[in-house]
């Protein structure tokens, strides 16, 4: 005898366990990253207003608390809701997200030492900064292995489907190279601070490769098969990511090079850090402009808020503090002002973002689910005389 299946109660159905994080996706860590820049990147612009600092640390502080929350909500995510935990993972869309774990724990602990340790005092920062770098660049090179593995042996993707999220776990390790040399000159001297640093170049080169091999499949998507659809045209800012950290990151590199390598390769990393940055920096200002106009086409055809919103913070963060990398080895001028007209689209980008986010919070409609499709209209027939 066949007997109807029971409904599941609120203990065993798991839609019904903390339904408020059954769809927090990875891509809410995008909120971290882009609060945590906005501290790091105001922190070093060449002309500091009275009070600047302070505002960084506190915005830094907020990054910090956002972490914490994101990290236990997405735990009880894990926990409670494994089922739609796994099916992000193996969602073509969903999983490049899983970098931004990586790079939401490498910003606030690079932050740590830009701007934290005001507060913190220094031992605490570099011990929080050595946490965070440490888990977040296994993080890091975790998703740049895995996600790519998945979108070859369980992902169906098209040339057609190609995505600036793609670059999302390939930029993670060089989030890892631009953090990384803050920490070099708190390691004893010799092997330590140099193998840090060695070490950070060749996560840069991890990174740095496997974007060449993937921007011209994106770039070719966008050329021939027309614009993304309009929730995704923010993302065309997550392009920018890898270039501003790139610039970013060999900066570091010759800043702190001197003394821990020797005299000929600190050397190398002063010309490095010019002849990369320059020619870098300009293709991201090509780039910047050409993701600019397709968001204002984007707008004006209706597209409206989502979380890829977020996409024009922590890429343009990056290029502020490319540009504040140029301007320091440079000695140019019209670096200073580039970082100061880029941090200043940064912290307005972060404002709306923020806005709308917190705005969706409170409505409800960004932790909602997918909306069910619509019924397809009922067949009729009708008598004819």
């Amino acid at each position: 005898m066949v007997t109807a299946a029971q409904p599941l109660s609120p203990v065993t159905d798991p839609a019904r366990r903390l339904p408020a994080v059954r769809h927090l996706g990875p891509n809410w860590y995008a909120c971290v990253m882009g609060t945590a820049i906005v501290g790091t990147a105001g922190a070093a612009l060449p002309w500091q207003a009275s009070g600047l600092r302070a505002v960084c640390t506190a915005v830094w502080a907020l990054s910090l608390a956002l972490l914490a929350v994101l990290l236990v909500a997405r735990s009880l995510h894990w926990r409670h809701h494994r089922d739609q935990a796994r099916a992000q993972l193996l969602d073509p869309t969903a999983a490049p997200f899983y970098g931004c774990l990586s790079m939401a724990l490498l910003a606030v602990g690079g932050g740590a030492l830009t701007v934290g340790r005001d507060w913190l005092g220094t031992p605490a920062a570099v011990a929080l900064d050595a946490v965070l770098f440490t888990v977040g660049t296994v993080v890091g090179l975790a998703a740049a292995v895995a996600v790519p593995y998945l979108m070859a042996v369980r992902h169906r993707t098209a040339p057609e489907q190609a995505s600036p999220v793609w670059l999302l776990p390939l930029v993670a390790p060089m989030v890892s190279a631009a953090v990384g040399p803050l920490l070099v000159p708190h390691l004893p001297a010799g092997q330590p601070r140099e193998t840090l640093l060695l070490a950070c170049v060749a996560l840069f080169g991890v990174s740095l490769l496997a974007t060449l091999v993937t921007l011209p499949l994106i770039f070719g998507r966008l050329l021939t098969g027309g614009p993304l659809p309009l929730a995704l045209t923010p993302s065309l800012f997550l392009v920018l990511g890898p270039l501003g950290q790139s610039t970013t990151a060999v900066g570091k590199f010759a800043d702190v090079a001197p003394g821990v390598v020797p005299a000929p390769y600190a050397g190398g990393f002063e010309v490095l850090a010019v002849l990369y940055g320059v020619p870098v920096m300009g293709f991201a200002l090509l780039w910047l402009c050409l993701a600019v106009a397709h968001v204002v086409r984007a707008r004006r055809e209706g597209m409206g808020f989502s979380m890829t919103w977020w996409s024009f913070t922590f890429p343009v963060g990056t290029c502020v503090t490319g540009a504040e990398a140029l301007a320091r080895h440079t000695g140019l001028a019209v670096y200073d002002g580039l970082s100061v007209v880029l941090y200043a689209g940064l912290v307005t980008a972060w404002a709306v973002a923020a806005a709308h986010t917190v705005r969706g919070l409170v409505s409800g409609t960004l932790l909602a689910g997918p909306r069910p499709a619509p019924a397809a209209p009922r067949s009729a027939t009708a008598r004819t005389r």
